[in-house]
């Protein structure tokens, strides 16, 4: 599912569970929707399951926003006080929307536990009292952080267990597009571990990234499990600096518990200690300086009062204070501002969930969690920014029950697809204006317009309208600056909603696919694979995925 159609979805007012790999864009997707409800008069309840998490989408953390804390269980005398509480019940009865994102860390019990407040304050018996609710997130990153005694049943700790996911009953939207990583052999072997299937090929890939740590560029940041081995070598690298230390110290404003809460989640240190030449990583985007959250840099010059750092590229920038808020109702509640670097020789796995970076070296020989692996690799853009000094069996090891959960939302997600894609534009529209005004939002006619023409400009008919020009795939690609993998995905899209004539087909050809065809078509009837990486494996890569991709619509064409 593109980032489009889910966003379609969401506008709708449906429950949705917004998925997908690293990279594919669940948090610009659920930006550009809370934008959108901003823009009709909608103030969103923006939360994530960790403080991390919650800097990255300007919210608070779901066990802030809800009253319940650290609780691990809530009594009737609980939800009474939280219900006459007027912070938290003005808070609660006010929104509309609640989204939570990183659920992968939200346990079940906690899940159940918000939506019981909910409940209760809204006195709604409905799933959340009533609220659309949004849950964001990929499964196979990091699991729940359980106490000892919640162990005894570890196959119920997923948030999807927690009867309030199934009573509210989300629409599965997985996007498939991915924005972080280019490289296709690094994405095959992504996909593998999704899909516990790694073969020698991939351990082959794997293999040739492990590296001496002495040889290992300073520069690239290292990533561990855990923290004493991120302070140990931080510490020990800047000492090592000649020079006096320039220390940068975090302001804050608001209520105390909330402050606290946004330093816990900010990934910029309260007290920043920096030399010039150490190198640090971006905690923040901006776009218009240049920079985005794991950037890396090298500090060059600490004369002027803020640091002047040297980006990728030889481009250098100097690096002011910038701002950390909690909002709520359009309102800022507390906030925090430092500096947005941080020491970047070493950070943990765990804070590095969310983040994109050029080149990682990582010590995978102490993983000691599901997803761990996963995670730490998934960070790095392609393969030859994946510097690893080592693994251990669990490195590379996903939940088994996540495999086939992971399977039932893919299918969930082309059926949610199919259903939405039978709407008329028109349709469609009208269901969002409805939910709008049904929660208070503001529409009038010109607004309603310019959705209008953004459906009939949705990016799989955008290649439509160019396929139909006649132009050639390359070109198609220029015009959209898309790649081809993606155009490729929109073109056998439209092929099973017949909305390509399967004669035109030929045009994607080229003589040396041509000549290639027959010998992939019989791998392809032998295995009775319609997925491609077991197809790519056969013929030992002699042919690129773009290349079996088109084999594969042609295949169905002839069946």
């Amino acid at each position: 599912m593109t980032q489009q159609q889910a966003l379609d979805i969401l506008k709708s007012g449906a429950n949705v569970f917004l998925t997908g790999e690293p990279g594919s864009g669940k948090t610009h997707t659920i930006n550009k929707f809370v934008r959108y409800l901003r823009e009709h008069s909608i103030e969103p309840a923006v939360t994530a399951s960790t403080g991390i998490a919650a800097t990255h989408i300007g919210g608070m953390t779901i066990h802030s926003w809800s009253g319940i804390g650290i609780k691990e269980d809530l009594t009737s005398s609980d939800l009474h006080k939280l219900a006459a509480d007027p912070k938290f019940a003005k808070r609660i009865l006010r929104a509309q929307v609640l989204i939570i994102d990183e659920i992968s860390m939200l346990s079940q019990r906690t899940l159940s536990m918000v939506d019981a407040v909910c409940r209760s304050v809204r006195k709604i018996q409905e799933p959340f009292g009533g609220m659309q609710v949004v849950f964001v997130g990929d499964f196979f990153q990091l699991p729940p952080i359980l106490k000892q005694a919640t162990l005894e049943s570890p196959h119920k700790q997923f948030a999807y267990n927690s009867p309030a996911w199934q009573r509210a009953n989300p629409t599965v939207c997985y996007l498939t597009e991915q924005h972080r990583q280019d490289d296709p052999v690094f994405l095959n072997m992504l996909a593998a571990i999704r899909r516990n299937e790694l073969e020698e090929e991939h351990f082959e890939s794997i293999q040739s990234r492990i590296v001496q740590r002495a040889v290992t560029p300073i520069q690239i940041p290292r990533l561990f499990t855990r923290n004493v081995s991120v302070d140990k070598l931080n510490d020990e690298r800047l000492q090592k600096l000649p020079g006096e230390h320039r220390l940068y110290v975090m302001t804050n404003t608001g209520r105390s518990s909330l402050v606290d809460t946004l330093k816990k989640g900010c990934l910029s240190p309260e007290q920043l200690y920096l030399k010039v030449g150490a190198v640090v990583m971006f905690t923040k985007n901006n776009p218009q300086a240049g920079y985005a959250n794991g950037t890396l840099g090298v500090v060059r010059d600490l004369s002027e009062g803020f640091p002047l750092v040297e980006i990728r590229g030889g481009k250098r920038v100097v690096v002011t204070p910038q701002d950390w808020k909690s909002e709520e109702g359009g309102k800022l509640r507390a906030m925090v501002s430092q500096l947005p670097l941080r020491l970047a020789w070493a950070i943990t796995i765990h804070k590095s969930q969310g983040m994109s970076m050029d080149a990682a070296a990582i010590d995978l020989s102490d993983v000691f969690e599901y997803g761990q692996g996963y995670v730490a690799i998934s960070r790095v853009r392609r393969l030859s920014g994946l510097h690893l000094f080592g693994i251990n069996e669990k490195a590379f090891q996903v939940h088994p029950e996540i495999l086939q959960e992971d399977s039932n939302f893919k299918s969930a997600s082309k059926e949610a697809q199919k259903n939405f894609s039978a709407l008329t534009p028109e349709d469609l529209i009208k269901i969002q204006r409805k939910y709008l005004s049904s929660i208070g939002g503001t529409v009038d006619a010109h607004e309603v317009q310019e959705p209008k023409k953004k459906e009939k400009g949705d990016t799989a008919l955008e290649t439509l309208t160019l396929w139909k020009e006649g132009k050639t795939l390359e070109q198609i690609c220029v015009a959209r600056n898309l790649k081809q993998t993606t155009i490729l995905g929109h073109l056998e899209e439209l092929l099973e909603e017949q909305k390509i004539n399967q004669k035109d087909l030929s045009r994607l050809l080229s003589p040396e696919l041509e000549r290639a065809l027959p010998e992939i078509h019989t791998i392809f009837r032998e295995t009775k694979e319609d997925k491609l990486t077991p197809i790519f494996a056969k013929l030992k890569g002699r042919y690129t995925y773009e290349q079996l991709k088109i084999a594969r619509m042609l295949i169905k064409k002839n069946s």
